[in-house]
């Protein structure tokens, strides 16, 4: 978690107040992903050490502090290196001292901002403080800091990227980085390995290519002539039990000689880079970007030349990096005219549910096409077992079309959650096909599994919303949701299009099945009324924020209960519930009741109940009539009017294809999530605790 964003403009004109205010923007664009704190480094006057504008709390306070701050705003720099972050708190409660950019020393020679863990922080601390280095924060970030000047002093003439090789060498964990200093002034190092980082670059010149070289170091020769990988060599070196600096200066890696901006005439002009934790910062200013890789380390130069390097020569590894084009519009991640993002997303759904099918579907022919995985078609045809990986929300909408799956499929279906997945390390064959499904395409329990799997010959297969993330590059082949952009930290839009995408998944691994042609062509008429019959349901806004205000506000705890289809509806409504309302809701499974559940309910606690015309509405009925014994008031969400039991609380959603009724029947759950965290006070895009994009473990 946390957001990371940098800013460089080279020969390009900027004043102090508008590189502050780009900062400012970016970090706002990028508080969904940490907000309890923020700040900023920016380059001083002549003679100055660089400003560094830290605040507790969300980045609002960090833009007044910038307000109020005595500095010139209006000295000019043609070319300037600023580097920002919000903040999501790992080490170190939110204070001043612990906010990033974290600093080397007191005249912030060298600063960084950092999004992920290192887990040899511990180690690294210690052998820094050994070198009389004094702490400020309690943050693992600033032994980054402490070591960059380490090697600096130890190292006279190094060169920034040479210092960034040695440093990052001795990093152990998940991170994106970013490093600034003053003794490189106008140059950035970006890096990341299990956590995102893109570039955006903007020029006013053509580019000569649309693509990066990436740099390797040079081979060595082993001892029988033949050229073998460079020797990763250690900063520190154990010598007697005791750890200790190397003496001898660090190895020289190949010099770089790549550009990835060269105009048509040959020489270096203006340009600007944007550094971000994921691209909703950057479509502003430019929708070129490059997706960097695990490992890689992006170089900006003084000169305005941006280099891609490896620490090691990887025999598969590619040697380029691509500049590709966005697809995404700046309005995608505006609240328009919306009171927060979360009504906004929850309102995008009939649009979202389309894009997810559009180029997808063929309604008149009835057939699902899925570029992304045909090459892998007969693979998953002929495999052992399906297995799922997620977490929360796309944990729940892999449980939601899981019988799908094994209707259409007629093969093994398991669901894990990524977290104990790992925990348990299960047996993995080559013959499964292994699905992994994250809005973020960055989870980083989930980037385990997927790493877990690979080792084991499993065929990977990657669900994800954000093009070019780990997950999408990693996995041997996927499916984008395109639900475009998702703010709020609660997922809403995201949930919906996993549904839509992997129902696609499951109709297109049945298409050869003549048996099973008729149920195929019911789901994918359902599918082209779908996204009408989400508006439909949408319109119940109003008389459900009439029910929390009439029944639910003052209330502390909820049970949502449903069946089949619906155990994983009434899992996910209770976690909307959860996440921003801060009330104690549970989902639970109607067949359950009678095994402990049942002693909770009263008249007093509030019951939601799905009342679908399904295979079980009989044994849904059972559960409603055993509440209503014990003086329960059901809240009913069905789909059909003669379902609407409990009249006084009973709304009404249409109807649909059973396995796709979770989709209609969610929408008025988000909405209760909603009006419950609005009519309480609640921050609803930024809940406390949470961030959106869990990319530390």
């Amino acid at each position: 978690m946390c957001g990371i964003f940098g800013y460089i403009n080279y020969l390009v004109e900027r004043d102090r107040g508008s590189i502050l205010n780009t900062l400012v923007k970016g970090l706002k664009r990028l508080e969904y992903r940490g907000y309890d704190s923020a700040g900023i480094a920016v380059d001083g006057d002549e003679g100055q050490d660089f400003l560094l504008f830290k605040e507790v709390g969300k980045v609002n306070k960090l833009a007044e502090t910038v307000e109020k701050s005595n500095v010139d705003m209006s000295k000019k720099f043609k070319t300037h290196c600023a580097i920002s972050h919000t903040r999501w708190a790992t080490h170190g409660k939110p204070s001043p001292v612990n906010c990033h950019p974290q600093r080397s020393d007191p005249h912030s020679e060298f600063v960084v901002v950092h999004n992920g863990i290192f887990t040899n922080y511990r180690e690294l601390r210690t052998v820094l403080e050994s070198r009389n280095m004094a702490f400020e924060s309690e943050t693992d970030t600033e032994c980054v800091a402490k070591l960059c000047k380490l090697v600096y002093d130890s190292s006279p003439g190094i060169s920034f990227i040479e210092l960034a090789k040695i440093v990052i060498r001795e990093l152990e964990g998940a991170f994106a980085l970013l490093i600034k200093s003053s003794h490189y002034p106008g140059e950035v190092i970006a890096t990341r390995r299990g956590s995102p980082l893109l570039v955006g670059l903007k020029s006013s010149k053509k580019l000569k290519v649309d693509f990066v070289d990436v740099e390797f170091p040079e081979p060595s020769s082993d001892s029988d002539g033949k050229k073998s990988p460079t020797p990763l060599r250690p900063f520190f070196s154990e010598t007697n039990g005791e750890t200790m600096l190397r003496g001898d200066k660090p190895e020289l890696l190949h010099r770089p000689q790549s550009r990835a901006f060269v105009p048509e005439e040959g020489s270096p002009g203006p340009v600007e880079y944007f550094f971000a934790s994921d691209a909703t910062p950057i479509i502003e200013y430019t929708k070129r970007v490059m997706f960097m890789e695990d490992d890689d380390i992006a170089h900006v130069s003084s000169n305005g030349e941006l280099h891609v390097h490896r620490l090691r020569r990887d025999a598969n590894a590619s040697t380029t990096r691509a500049i590709e084009t966005l697809e995404m519009e700046i309005a995608s991640v505006m609240k328009g005219s919306f009171n927060h993002y979360m009504e906004k997303e929850i309102f995008e759904q009939p649009e979202s549910l389309m894009n997810t099918m559009r180029g997808r579907v063929n309604f008149a022919d009835g057939l699902v096409k899925l570029g992304g995985l045909e090459a892998y078609y007969d693979i998953m045809r002929r495999s052992r077992r399906l297995i799922f990986i997620a977490c929360g929300t796309s944990y729940h909408s892999c449980l939601a079309v899981r019988p799908t799956f094994e209707e259409l499929t007629g093969l093994p279906v398991v669901v894990e959650l990524a977290s104990d997945f790992m925990d348990r390390r299960p047996p993995l064959y080559r013959d499964d096909t292994v699905v992994f499904v994250s809005q973020s395409g960055e989870t980083a329990d989930t980037l385990s599994a997927l790493r877990y799997a690979l080792e084991h010959g499993a065929l990977t297969v990657g669900v994800v919303n954000v093009v070019g993330s780990s997950i999408s590059r990693q996995t041997h082949c996927g499916v984008h949701i395109n639900a475009g952009p998702e703010i709020c930290v609660a997922s809403t839009k995201a949930y919906t299009s996993q549904f839509v995408a992997l129902i696609l998944i499951a109709l297109y691994l049945s298409r050869d099945s003549v048996s099973r042609a008729e149920r195929r062509a019911a789901i994918i008429t359902g599918l082209g009324e779908l996204c009408e019959k989400a508006r439909e349901a949408l319109k119940l806004s109003s008389s459900l924020k009439q029910l929390v205000q009439e029944r639910l506000l003052q209330e502390k705890n909820m049970l949502v209960i449903g069946r089949g289809y619906h155990y994983a509806t009434a899992m996910e409504g209770a976690l909307k519930v959860k996440e921003i309302s801060y009330m104690h809701a549970e989902g639970i499974m109607a067949g359950e009741l009678k095994h402990g559940t049942l002693a909770l309910v009263d008249k007093d606690i509030p019951i939601v109940m799905f009342m679908s015309d399904d295979s079980n509405v009989h044994k849904t009925k059972n559960a409603y009539e055993q509440v209503v014994a014990r003086g329960g008031r059901p809240i009913l969400i069905a789909n059909d009017e003669s379902l609407a039991l409990q009249k006084s609380s009973a709304f009404v959603v249409p109807k649909t294809v059973d396995c796709l009724q979770g989709i209609i029947n969610v929408i008025p759950m988000q909405i209760i999530a909603y009006w419950l965290a609005v009519l309480r006070g609640y921050d609803v895009d930024q809940p406390r605790n949470l961030a959106k994009s869990v990319t530390v473990e």
